[in-house]
């Protein structure tokens, strides 16, 4: 990067390449990830086409892509703390834990607002 902080085209390219390096290896070796794409390709546009207005839109088809950007730091967090403590810590097993906390809490996140929205069409 240069002096000044400007990130030019090279480093912009890079990001997005280190990027999808990420996504890749989330699907690779991460089934829960695998699951919650397969759930956020049928979520997002269902969405797109149930949600009444931009809003209800956006907040239909945030909460999955943000379980998605959960997952994936939750997977990173597991990566390094089993790197760096293999046996078995009490803390490093809370930080899994924590991490599987955040991704359920999204999870919930998503259906409660999927439950809002959506029941006062059906019922």
């Amino acid at each position: 990067m240069a002096a000044n902080g400007f990130r030019g085209p090279r480093q912009i390219w890079n990001a997005f390449k280190w990027s999808m390096k990420g996504l890749r290896a989330g699907w690779r070796h991460e089934a829960s990830f695998r699951l919650e794409v397969c759930i956020a390709v049928v979520l997002v546009p269902l969405g797109l086409w149930l949600g009444n207005g931009p809003l209800e839109k956006i907040a239909l088809v945030l909460p999955p892509v943000l379980v998605l950007s959960a997952e994936l730091l939750n997977s990173a967090v597991e990566a390094v703390v089993d790197k760096v403590s293999p046996e078995f810590h009490e803390l490093a097993g809370r930080a899994k834990d924590m991490g599987s906390a955040a991704v359920f809490l999204l999870l919930a996140m998503t259906a409660l607002t999927w439950g809002l929205i959506l029941w006062p069409h059906w019922a």
